[in-house]
């Protein structure tokens, strides 16, 4: 079975699921259709109303949501509680700021009348998402598009089903309609196969760039918009005067939240050459007291990576890594456990030449650099194709600001951990992707920006352009 739930702390599997037949594609895309020309007829409060079931609904099962997508994919529970509730505040925030986001936009124009634009659904979205956040990540396109009046097809990931299903059941326990969310367990080429059909006016993606590549290369074939969020090597610069008990403190968890499999994970540390010893043996000693175990068990504190393929991939770039003259100053080694568990590494001493440099690694392993100069700190910031977020710790905010904005990247945090909400837009530039999600951007990703000009009677003498003929001779 390619859809599989397998508990990747004892590598049990625990569910099989079956694809999607054609029948079952083709009854959602002809629900969806139906769904999305009653929908605009819909006053947006009503979406509202029910937009805020889902989030109380949500907190309702909170407790078997959080349990299933620990299993799914090893998250730590109180990681997985906290997705649950972070997804619920989403939920919120459309319901109650959506219409207001969707208000018409007035237009001061020279031409007869008034003018404004309008937002308005466009038809069914196309969400093909991935198992890190499994929750997180479908409410990040679900709500700005419920509230909207998209319908949506969801195909999430193949090793976290089970979570996909709950919370398609959820939505619909809430009282959306038929078709404003369904969970398929679609091929890839059943993917293509969607985004190609008319009744699909959006695809919205989050994963790797293979599969962004993919995804974008179909729906640019067939005209249809797409967002892209896809991975990053964010940088976390450290400058001279940070406070270090600070950086320490949120370096470690930066790197090692979710088992470092984030795309918004502080990948690269970038650190001042005074500081640098100090970094590098407190980031040491943080590591060396996380305890991995059952992930429901809350004395853990390392989770097991998300499946064996991940953690194989991760150990190639790791052992390629040093190969390439990489220093392994802590970590590399087995851990004793029959899960995927990586134990935490710090490696430096990488250079240009080394694959590392250019790689993203999707766990927890932290690459530190010893930089001399702010300048040198930026441009080595730069200097990879990602550009999702980052972090910067200076002694004086604003001018960690003002570093931050030299950074080519998508979102920049200074003096604080990566956070996610509702009304920041999230996402990012270069091979990083391209587009928003959530806040008053995200909910215009798909919308049909319809100008509208009226006047109660014409006039001629008051057109620019000659674009109206001459009255016939």
């Amino acid at each position: 079975m390619a859809y599989a739930t397998i508990n990747p702390y004892n590598n049990e599997v625990v569910k099989e699921y079956p694809y999607a037949t054609e029948q079952e594609l083709q009854a959602a895309l002809a629900t969806g259709h139906a769904l999305y020309k009653k929908n605009r007829k819909q006053p947006v409060a009503e979406r509202a109303a029910i937009l805020h079931n889902v989030a109380a609904k949500l907190r309702e099962h909170s407790a078997e949501l959080a349990r299933a997508c620990t299993i799914d994919m090893g998250k730590l529970l109180r990681e997985s509680e906290g997705e649950v509730e972070l997804v619920a505040i989403i939920a919120d925030w459309f319901a109650d700021h959506g219409e207001e986001i969707l208000t018409p936009e007035k237009v001061k124009t020279i031409a007869t009348g008034s003018a404004e634009i309008r937002h308005s659904a466009t038809g069914i979205v196309m969400m093909v998402e991935p198992w890190n956040f499994p929750y997180y990540q479908i409410m990040r396109v679900f709500a700005p598009n419920f509230i909207v009046g998209n319908p949506m097809i969801l195909k999430h990931a193949a090793n976290t089903p089970t979570s996909a299903k709950m919370f398609a059941d959820i939505v619909a326990e809430a009282g959306a309609p038929e078709g404003s969310l369904t969970n398929l367990f679609l091929s890839y080429d059943q993917v293509t196969e969607a985004i190609e059909d008319p009744r699909v006016q959006g695809v919205a993606l989050t994963g790797s760039e293979r599969g962004g590549t993919a995804v974008a290369e179909a729906a640019g074939k067939n005209l249809k918009k797409n967002t892209m969020e896809l991975g990053g090597m964010d940088p976390f610069i450290v400058l001279g005067d940070a406070n270090m008990d600070d950086v320490i403190d949120i370096a470690w968890r930066a790197r090692l939240y979710n088992a470092g499999q984030v795309c918004t994970s502080s990948k690269r540390f970038i650190v001042m050459d005074n500081v640098y010893d100090q970094f590098v043996e407190g980031l040491k000693e943080k590591f060396s007291k996380v305890v991995p175990g059952d992930p429901l068990d809350p004395k853990t504190s390392l989770a097991p990576m998300n499946r064996e393929k991940a953690k194989n991939k991760l150990q190639k770039q790791v052992d390629d890594a040093v190969a390439a003259g990489a220093t392994v100053v802590y970590g590399n080694e087995p851990i004793d456990l029959p899960g995927q568990f990586f134990m935490p590494t710090i490696l430096t001493d990488i250079d240009k030449n080394n694959p590392a440099y250019s790689e993203e690694m999707f766990g927890p392993v932290a690459a530190v650099y010893k930089v001399h100069s702010e300048e040198e700190a930026i441009e080595l910031a730069n200097d990879n194709p990602y550009g999702l977020g980052g972090i910067v710790f200076a002694g004086d905010a604003d001018h960690g600001a003002e570093v931050a904005a030299q950074i080519e990247t998508g979102m920049v945090f200074v003096n604080n951990f990566m956070v996610t909400l509702p009304e920041l837009p999230f996402g990012g530039v270069k091979l990083s992707g391209y587009g928003r999600e959530m806040s008053h951007i995200g909910e215009m990703a798909f919308v049909n920006e319809q100008l509208i000009v009226k006047t109660d009677k014409p006039n001629l003498d008051n057109v620019a352009g000659g674009l109206v003929a001459t009255d016939p001779a």
